[in-house]
């Protein structure tokens, strides 16, 4: 009651009687611990942290564009999106894994298995991880004359990031699961991308050369500072949540969950990425930088669908844990608006300054803003049906989550091969659009079908068939 006041004291008294209902729905969300308002609160946490990580990696990409110049600048954006590709998914799947189980198991009180998980989970990461670097490693110094001279050793500099950035990701999950917000997303989403920051101006400044292997130094350095400290900090925290005891390690149920995930989560990072990916095996690094500049600007809708999908999957796995069908329900839905209205007000604030963000990273890359509204169509889409994957995963259909999402990568990728030879950056940007399209629909179509509840923005009521076959109108 003392934060309520306080807050409506602060209001000019004109607008306190109008304000009251929302300072106070907003002082139970950060003050309850109820689990719908612990959802929520983690849902506006995530948000202010990829408000702050979205104007941060933003202002360091045009200083890094600035700095570099458009060939160096896409020669570092290719080789960076490839290792965070694969060092989230050299894990295998098993970050996703500790959402899945962890808020069950703590649920129950079952703390050898929360201690056997947690501790499995960062040692599994690293050395999967560890095991895919070397592959790397391997391919690349007997494949090397096939590879761009450019690339080769940003390429190898960034193989070394592979296990620091599959730790943070279990780190991260480890977090999210005990609704640790800040702990868990702003290593990765702010202090990672500061650091790069910092370390390549200091390098340049040291005299440096201008170049994607400084910039991917100073990656290597920041990933393994970052996830070093994260990891300290989680293990005290987990300390002192938890007394020491014995562990109690379910290898295989975790595994078997777990590799269905490593397709839906391997599928979703190639369907978001590939068209970097693509782009830079067909195309020259400076088209590289006009998309991906392009691409980063209209991320910045991306942190509203990311903010809900942070807060959304510990509460589902829990309530599907519960058995409550009808909550679950009510949840999703509430969850797909979380994620429609504020992505189509940050994409059409985005759109409408474009062309000056763009100039931000230089002249050459103005270019791209004709491809921003192209890319905003898809962003819409799968903001229309919000985190159906994360929904389906965490009730337990990972193998139809993987179908969807193998049909989506694949017409991405027949997109991305199709219409990038012949219509360049355009094509690609429109092969992403579709892509997204394609995967909205079959995530509805998904959930509706399997899980009987209807995701979408402008679904009212959301009908959940129950188990005794009569319907809910969930008003």
């Amino acid at each position: 009651m003392a934060v309520i006041q306080s807050a409506e004291r602060l209001l000019p008294s004109g607008l306190r009687g109008k304000a009251e209902p929302l300072v106070r729905a907003l002082a139970t969300i950060l003050a309850s611990d109820d689990p719908r308002n612990l959802a929520q609160r983690m849902a506006l946490i995530a948000f202010a942290i990829r408000v702050a990580s979205a104007a941060i990696a933003f202002i360091s990409q045009i200083i890094l564009a600035r700095v570099m110049g458009e060939f160096e600048y896409g020669i570092f954006v290719f080789v960076w999106a490839l290792v965070v590709i694969f060092g989230d998914m050299s894990c295998l799947g098993f970050h996703t894994t500790v959402v899945r189980f962890l808020p069950d198991y703590v649920g129950r009180s079952a703390y050898a298995e929360i201690r056997g998980l947690t501790a499995t989970a960062r040692v599994f990461a690293i050395l999967s991880s560890t095991a895919l670097a070397t592959a790397g490693l391997l391919a690349l110094w007997f494949f090397h004359d096939r590879v761009a001279d450019y690339y080769v050793v940003p390429l190898f500099i960034g193989l070394f990031c592979m296990p620091m950035i599959a730790l943070g990701d279990v780190l991260e999950s480890t977090a999210r699961a005990h609704s640790w917000a800040v702990v868990a997303l702003s290593p990765t989403y702010i202090i990672r991308p500061l650091l790069i920051l910092v370390f390549m101006v200091l390098a340049v400044w040291l005299g440096e050369p201008h170049t994607a292997l400084t910039a991917m130094v100073a990656a290597l350095a920041a990933t393994y500072l970052t996830t070093v400290a994260q990891f300290f900090n989680i293990v005290r925290r987990l300390g002192k949540r938890y007394v020491a005891g014995p562990r109690k390690i379910e290898f295989s149920l975790w595994i078997k969950a777990a590799l269905p995930i490593f397709l839906i989560e391997g599928f979703g990072f190639l369907l978001t990425n590939s068209d970097v990916i693509v782009v830079g095996l067909f195309l020259d690094p400076e088209s590289v930088a006009v998309y991906f500049a392009a691409a980063k600007t209209m991320a910045l809708v991306h942190f509203v669908f990311f903010s809900v999908k942070a807060a959304a999957a510990p509460r589902f796995s829990a309530m599907f844990a519960a058995g409550d069908r009808v909550a679950l329900a009510r949840f999703a839905g509430e969850t797909v608006r979380w994620s429609f209205w504020p992505s189509l007000a940050v994409g059409l604030g985005v759109l409408a300054l474009g062309h000056l963000l763009l100039s931000l990273f230089g002249p050459a890359f103005t270019a791209g803003w004709s491809l921003m509204f192209i890319l905003f169509i898809g962003i819409l889409a799968k903001a229309l049906v919000g985190p159906g994957e994360v929904l389906l995963t965490m009730c337990g259909e990972q193998k139809l989550c993987v179908a969807v999402y193998a049909v989506a990568l694949a017409a991405n990728i027949a997109f991305n091969v199709t219409l990038i030879p012949l219509f360049g950056l355009v094509g690609a940007a429109f092969a992403t659009a579709g892509a997204m399209v394609v995967e909205a629909v079959l995530l509805h179509l998904a959930v509706r079908g399997k899980l009987n509840i209807i995701l979408f923005a402008f679904a009212d009521p959301v009908t959940v068939k129950l188990t005794n076959g009569t319907d809910h109108d969930d008003r």
